[in-house]
């Protein structure tokens, strides 16, 4: 019965899902056409919706910082009604799951995708993947507030929602799944898998009928074949590692130097804004979402010194921005800034190895996923989002390497990432470790007592009373004459007894209301069991008859197994042979004899 009613509950979310998958992708629609529309009206000066404008051929002139500090002053007005819309948003979904019971207002489904564009539209250099992954979960978070569902399906259907975002933006469903995977469900399972492949797939297929089937930046020629260009990737990960140490760091102490400011955090996105338009005055390819510029860096078509002061002027304008607690998204800035310094170290590579035929395309490719990987700890998410951009199996080998060496680098650098700092910062630690369950694969009957001690249902109350004076615990399970349970008679029952000292007998005083599982369940469901009746033990009954006493203590041994399972055992060493009487070391081994024992 409770096989079929989990399976009833799984296509009852998955049908949840397909609302979810398409609400995410007309989110995505609504969301990029408004950016385009305000960039065009506001920085432009133009009529037009249809596509985001580049920012190559763009000449602002000084009505840009006027322009940047109305869009930051419209964002902190916004924060007062939905706080939630400040900073790029997982954090603060992941929170709503943490803490919350997956829950978000519904003013978050409105205030983050107008906030965020506003401050794209006027030039903040952020990309729309982080506010429509927010708005996606918002989305999801308030149909499981409508609709009669658990705290822990409502997670999904969030955990679905920001998928779809994700995939109707770059249309990557594979990489959409990942990312809520590692970053907001906190579990792997078939109940949560299945809706979030729906959802991501309508997403992605939004995705098509928007941008059409190609990527949503050009990927350049890439060829990557031979074991003798590995060690150049291999540098890039060493690179990309110390590189997202700096990005994460660098916005930590922005965000410290804000927090000092003698003004209101009302006023913090307006001077961001400010910041960020100085810097958009003289690079000013670092404002916007940067799409446009992505493909750029990764064609070539950007000379060495443009790419050093691209790269420069989007990492400070995206550090002061954000950190300054306006609206916006992480995901495109770091691709821009791993793809322009990938593209630097590849064409530094050309200049030291001239024969190695890799494009600087090659190196950017790589370093996008590196560098965002490493900063965010989302190293498998973004190895299968670079994968689905350029759907060509020769990047596995290099993007995996560089990848993962970026990840050790940055994890031993950095302890906490982009995601988690602010949560730490409120309180909120965050095990993003996936590990086998011990109380799920342990069954009580491993843990249990077997044999315990018990009372027969016919003894006197005298007789009971000596087995507690003898004894610690508070109850005893009471047996039959063929030892089958039939009550539990605890010190609070002996409490009850007639003070005239009357024939009571352990029949009369004990408990008939036995808590019992048998051998052959999993811990987990003891512990659960013991949670909702309040006690502190249960009675483990195999084929009628008392098997055992399963106590808490004996679960918490369940757990001791798993931390001796990681303690560091000694291994097998190479042992001289104990000398025989009369040898010497110059005799050494005999024939047939092992030199080692």
């Amino acid at each position: 019965m409770a096989a079929s009613t989990s399976v009833r509950r799984l296509f009852f979310l998955s049908a949840l899902a397909v609302l979810i998958g398409l609400a995410g992708g007309g989110a995505a629609y609504v969301l990029f056409h408004l950016i385009a529309l305000l960039t065009d009206v506001v920085l432009f000066h133009r009529w037009g919706w249809n596509r985001i404008p580049s920012f190559s051929d763009f000449h602002p002139g000084p009505i840009l910082l006027l322009e940047a500090a109305a869009g930051g002053l419209a964002v902190s007005a916004m924060a007062r009604w939905s706080p939630i819309i400040r900073g790029h948003g997982i954090p603060e979904a992941m929170e709503a799951v943490l803490t919350k019971q997956s829950r978000i207002s519904p003013r978050a489904a409105l205030a983050k995708p107008l906030s965020a564009a506003i401050a794209i539209g006027t030039g903040g250099p952020f990309g729309a993947e982080g506010p429509i992954i927010v708005t996606g979960g918002a989305l999801g978070s308030l149909l499981g507030q409508v609709i009669d569902v658990s705290p822990a399906e409502r997670k999904i259907l969030l955990a679905a929602g920001a998928a779809a975002g994700m995939a109707a933006t770059f249309g990557t469903p594979l990489a959409a799944v990942l990312l809520a995977i590692e970053l907001l469900l906190f579990e792997f399972s078939t109940r949560a898998f299945v809706p979030l492949v729906v959802a991501s797939a309508l997403a992605a297929g939004v995705h098509t009928h928007i941008f059409g089937t190609g990527p949503l930046f050009a990927v350049p020629p890439h060829d990557f074949p031979g074991l003798g260009k590995l060690p150049f990737f291999v540098g890039l990960g060493l690179a990309c590692g110390l590189l997202a140490a700096v990005v994460t760091r660098g916005l930590f102490l922005i965000e410290g130097l804000y927090r000092r400011l003698p003004i209101h955090e009302f006023w913090h996105p307006v001077l961001g804004a400010l910041i960020f338009a100085a810097i958009g005055l003289a690079v000013p390819r670092a404002l916007g979402v940067g799409y446009p510029a992505i493909s750029d860096v990764l064609l070539g078509r950007l000379a060495a010194g443009a790419l050093a002061a691209l790269l420069l002027a989007k990492l400070g304008a995206w550090w002061f921005a954000l950190a300054s607690g306006t609206s916006g998204g992480t995901l495109a800035p770091i691709l821009l800034i791993g793809g322009s310094f990938g593209s630097l170290f590849g064409i530094l590579a050309g200049r030291i190895a001239p024969g190695l035929h890799v494009s600087p395309g090659a190196f950017a490719l790589v370093a996008m996923a590196a560098t965002f990987g490493a900063a965010t700890r989302a190293t498998f998410t973004s190895i299968v989002f670079l994968f689905e951009l350029t759907r060509d199996y020769q990047v596995i080998l290099p993007l995996m390497l560089a990848s993962v060496i970026a990840d050790l680098i940055a994890g031993g650098l950095l302890r906490e990432t982009l995601m988690t700092e602010k949560l730490v910062s409120r309180g909120l630690r965050v095990h993003a470790e996936y590990e086998v369950d011990v109380l799920r694969t342990t069954t009580v009957g491993e843990l249990m007592t077997p044999d315990p001690v018990t009372i027969p249902a016919a003894a006197s109350v005298r007789q009971a009373m000596e087995t507690f004076r003898a004894r610690p615990h508070a109850a005893y399970p009471v047996v039959d004459d063929d030892m089958r349970c039939v009550g539990i008679l605890s010190r609070d029952d002996l409490l009850l007894e007639p003070p005239d000292g009357s024939s009571a007998s352990v029949g009369d005083l004990m408990s008939e209301d036995v808590v019992a599982v048998t051998p052959t369940e999993p811990a987990i469901a003891a512990l659960e069991l013991m949670l909702r009746e309040g006690v502190d033990h249960v009675a483990v009954i195999d084929g009628g008859r008392l098997a055992g006493v399963c106590t808490r203590s004996d679960i918490l041994r369940a757990r001791q197994r798993q931390f001796d399972h990681e303690a560091v055992e000694p291994g097998w060493r190479l042992r001289p042979r104990p000398r025989r009487s009369g040898t010497t070391p110059a005799d050494g081994p005999q024939d047939g004899e092992e030199e080692t024992g």
